[in-house]
């Protein structure tokens, strides 16, 4: 069998009412030199089931079934490890590829060699050049903190060079729900990205996903991803100039109080948001300043 170029990554948990749908996105796509590795997180329904009767009619199909569950992130990086293509493209199992992305996301990472990482343009920003568009990493900071954000993109909607995976240690240590934008901006530290063209994947949204979810992992997560953010802006390695970070940690500051005074009022917890207010070395000027706008930097 020829060596893949894109290993289709796919982790499960329960997903037996979408998995076969996913596969078969991946299946019907226009590019066909693919592998799709599928690695269950210890399902406890139908999914492996549904899963193995692809395996058996495909041969670019490989099915794994992990002992324990691992996790969201974990099982991410599980599903990596047993990769041959130059590019990792994930899609979870309860998402759908169109049928043109694989050939279009191909395309433009072989286009721009240079490249860590591409991803969807979900919000189908306006842009002074056609897709592809390669950005620079001083560029994609300044987008992301500056200009209302740019790695706010899930892995499905993300390819990335197998060879940068490996370096940067894919998804690590991080297991909480914005792990993937700080995936993401771990990349753009040292490589460029690329920006493709909309309407690449489907994402299904119901009431099994993670990001749903009003639990208390979710709110200590936003704990965690805004210390990592406020410790990225204040590294010697940042590649914002000292005005664009003073602007990106105020606005930073402003935007995690906001979420708290959700937390408080509207979610009634009042203790976890006053312990993670805390914890994310917050003050009452801070309080005071998240009445204020947030505008973009000039």
């Amino acid at each position: 069998m020829e060596k893949p170029l894109v290993s289709v990554l796919m982790t499960a948990y329960n997903r037996e009412k979408y998995i076969a749908e996913a596969i078969e996105s991946v299946l019907f796509q226009n590019y066909s030199n693919f592998e799709l590795i599928i690695v269950d997180d210890f399902s406890k329904d139908n999914t492996v089931k549904i899963a193995k009767k692809y395996e058996a009619k495909d041969q670019r199909i490989k099915v794994y079934v992990n002992e324990h569950n691992l996790g969201q992130f974990p099982n991410r990086d599980k599903v990596a490890s047993y990769a041959k293509g130059k590019y990792l493209k994930y899609l979870d199992s309860d998402d759908i590829m169109y049928p043109h992305c694989l050939e279009v996301m191909v395309s433009a990472m072989e286009k721009f060699p240079q490249a860590g990482v591409g991803f969807e343009d979900r919000f189908n920003q306006d842009d002074k050049s056609p897709f592809p568009i390669l950005i620079r990493s001083q560029e994609a900071y300044k987008i992301h903190f500056l200009e209302g954000g740019l790695f706010f993109v899930g892995p499905s909607a993300q390819i990335i060079l197998k060879k940068v995976f490996d370096e940067i240690d894919g998804f690590g240590k991080n297991t909480y729900f914005n792990s993937d934008t700080e995936f993401l901006l771990r990349i753009a530290l040292k490589y460029p990205v690329v920006k493709f063209q909309p309407a690449l994947i489907w994402w299904r949204r119901h009431e099994g996903q993670e990001y749903n979810k009003d639990k208390h992992e979710y709110w200590v997560s936003l704990e965690r991803y805004h210390n990592f953010i406020i410790s990225t802006l204040n590294s010697s390695s940042c590649l914002l100039n000292e005005s664009e970070r003073s602007f990106a940690i105020r606005s930073r500051r402003k935007l995690q109080t906001r979420h708290l005074i959700k937390l408080a009022i509207f979610k009634g917890k009042f203790v976890m948001a006053s312990k993670i207010f805390i914890s994310c070395g917050l003050n009452v000027l801070d309080l005071f300043l998240c009445l204020i706008p947030v505008r973009l930097f000039r």
